[in-house]
Parts: structure tokens; sequence; C-alpha cells
């Protein structure tokens, strides 16, 4: 089986060379005749947000499922990478956890013989968000898998997952890739112009997915343009909360946008399974569609508040970028900016400040994001980072 490591289904996973290497001797000893001990049925993908864990995941289990070792335009290709292959199972959760039933659920589904194709593959992407529940339910399977069966996981870091399970998963770390990398993705996939693509490539500092939002969305530059804008315009109290105030609402707009029609359907998809008909009318027990409905409603609410700080920790990202342009200027270190567009904002800031005073802005930042990712209200994590930046 010959593999063509640049094309195929690992045209899109660009920067990580060493990495499609690796894969592709697993996918040549997983063959018949292969050499065994190449191959692994459990491995965990790690890697800087934005760089490409899923994606490499999903490439991979395309190429082991694939007759030609990953050709990327076969039938068993293009259903596996669009999630539709009956052998492959993708997680990709949009709640602040993975619970121990979801993972109960594929464990079993880990113990069934494939269908189609030569073996079972599950690919969960947030690896990270199984809870300690979960990671027990999880550790016997991969302690002792089915003889066709490989476990993908992701996550940033082999640490954010339990020590008995990294242990047992051979690991794969992803790299940042290049902004020139990132901007030939971009011209080349999406059809992006070329000026526009290293903008994006530029300001997403390594993160794929961003830079492609960036790319793709007027809306989203301006916006980002905005944030960038901040630390200039916090010039009293007022001012401050009525900054943090605006950023929190647009991002729960941001997360109500994608939930609104979903918990819709969800909602109305549950209401048909439990039997209650358009009156109202119940066919299931009452204190059981009532307490699947509250389950329900909670998982949706724990959704739109991973997405209202996911959107949240965009802003503090590019801030953060912000106040290294700035201390960059000021202690003449010679780095390209990140924000070139912002430069007038940047020599202001500069020239109102100290590398001390920056470096503690900086640190205001990174406690924020330790207070929303320890439920802090999100309201008054902005309100005392904007206050910090401020100097009030």
């Amino acid at each position: 089986m010959n593999v063509n490591t640049s094309s195929g289904v690992w045209t899109d996973l660009i920067g990580q060379s060493r990495v499609v290497d690796t894969l592709t001797r697993a996918v040549q000893a997983a063959a018949p005749g292969g050499n065994v001990r190449a191959m692994s049925h459990a491995w965990l993908f790690t890697g800087p947000p934005g760089s490409g864990r899923s994606n490499a995941a999903r490439a991979f289990a395309a190429a082991l499922q694939c007759p030609m070792g990953g050709c990327g335009e076969c039938n068993t290709c293009t259903t596996v990478l669009s999630g539709a292959h009956p052998d492959v199972t993708l997680v990709r959760t949009e709640q602040l956890s993975i619970g121990v039933d979801e993972v109960r659920d594929l464990v079993r589904r880990a113990a069934m013989a494939p269908t189609l194709a030569p073996r079972q593959v599950l690919v969960i992407e947030d690896a990270d968000r199984i809870t300690e529940r979960g990671a027990d339910a999880l550790l016997k399977s991969i302690e002792e898998p089915a003889p066709r069966t490989v476990w993908l996981l992701c996550a940033p870091n082999a640490e954010e997952l339990v020590a008995t399970i990294r242990s047992r998963c051979r690991l794969v770390k992803l790299s940042t890739p290049t902004n020139a990398a990132i901007a030939e993705l971009l011209c080349r996939r999406d059809q992006i112009d070329p000026v526009t693509a290293d903008f994006a490539a530029r300001v997403a500092q390594g993160h794929i997915g961003r830079a492609r939002a960036l790319a793709r969305s007027e809306d989203t530059r301006a916006r980002r343009a905005e944030i960038l804008q901040l630390p200039t315009k916090l010039v009293s109290l007022g001012a401050c909360l009525a900054a943090a105030a605006q950023l929190v609402e647009a991002a729960t707009a941001d997360a109500s946008a994608i939930t609104t029609e979903l918990d819709a359907k969800e909602r109305q998809a549950l209401a048909e399974a439990l039997g209650l008909t358009a009156t109202g009318t119940r066919t299931a027990k009452p204190r059981n569609a009532q307490a699947a409905m509250r389950e329900l409603e909670d998982q949706q609410k724990a959704r739109a508040k991973r997405l209202q700080r996911d959107s949240l920790d965009r802003v503090l990202t590019e801030l953060t970028s912000f106040y290294r342009d700035v201390l960059a200027q000021q202690t003449a270190i010679s780095v390209e900016l990140i924000n070139i567009e912002q430069v007038d904002a940047i020599g202001q800031v500069t020239q109102a400040s100290t590398p001390e005073l920056t470096i503690a802005k900086l640190d205001a930042i990174l406690r924020c994001r330790s207070a929303l990712a320890s439920n802090v209200a999100p309201l008054l994590a902005m309100e005392s980072l904007l206050i910090s930046l401020s100097g009030h």
C-alpha cells in the first residue's frame, strides 16, 4: 500500500509532516502483514488550540478504514470525514463535560464488531472534558480493547487526562502551524485572496479555525478591530463597566444565535420521543417526562454557558495579542507586530505605560480566564478585568 503524505486525507493537515509520517506508518502497520508494533489500539492527539488535533484524528480514522490508506476520494474517506460512516464514531460535545452515561454508550459501541470497515474507530474530540466517573468507565475499554477497535482521543495537553488513560495511549503531539502554511491553506481550500489570507493567518496566531472565520467574515474582522480599540477607550470607571456589559451581551448573543434553533429542535424531538402531542397530552409517565425535559434544559443551559465562555475567551485572546505588541514595543524586541493595523493605538498605550504595568495587565487577563473557567459570573469577571486594564 502506497500512501502519499501530502495528498488524500492528509492534505489539510498543514505544518505537521512529522505527525503525518507517524500516522502513515501506523496505517501501513494496520494493513495485513504490517508491523503490528507501529500500530496501537489507543491514541492521544495533543497540541495548541487550532493546531488541528481533531482534523488529524479524523484523517487517521479515514486512512485506517480506507482500502487505499487514505486516498481522500473514495466513499469510505468521504463518509468518515463527514461523520457519516457507520464504523467511525465522532464525539464532539457542546457541553461543559462528557459524562459517564455518554462514555458508557461509547464503550458499548466499541465492543461491537464493525459492519463495513476493517475496524471500529471512536474519536473523542474533547477528551479533556470527560468526567472522573466517565474516565473510569473508559479505562477498562482501553485496558482490554476489543480486537478490532481503535480509540482516538484529543486534548490540548496530555496532563488534562487522568494518568491511567494517557499512559495507555500512544501520544501524538501537533505543533502550531506557521502563518505561511495557514495562509496557503486558506487560499487553496477556501479561495481566500492572498492579502486577506495573510492577515487572517497573522492575527489568528496559529489557530486554523479562527483564521478561517476571520478570512471569511467581514463582520468578524470588524468586531475584532473594535475589541483591539478597547485599551484606549477605558478612560473612566463608567467606561469600563459599560464596555464589560457590551462584551458579555455580545457573547450571550453569539451563544443564542447558535443554540436557539438547536434547542427548539431538541425539545421537539424529546417531546415526540416521550409521546407528547401538540396539545400536551402524555402517553409517558408525567414524572419521567418532566425529569427528561429538565435534564435536557440543564444540558442546553450548559451548552449556552460554554459557548458564551468561548466567545469571551476569544476577547481575552485578542487583548493578549494587543498587550503582547505593546510589551514588544516597550522592550524594543525585534519581532513582527501581530496587530499591525492597530499600530497607532499600540503606540498610544506604549507611551502611556511601562513594561511592568503591561505585564501586570497580561496577568490580569490570565486571572480573568481562570475566573471564567471557575464559573465566576462573566459580567463580574469582565468588569474586574477592564478596570485592571484601565488602571482605575
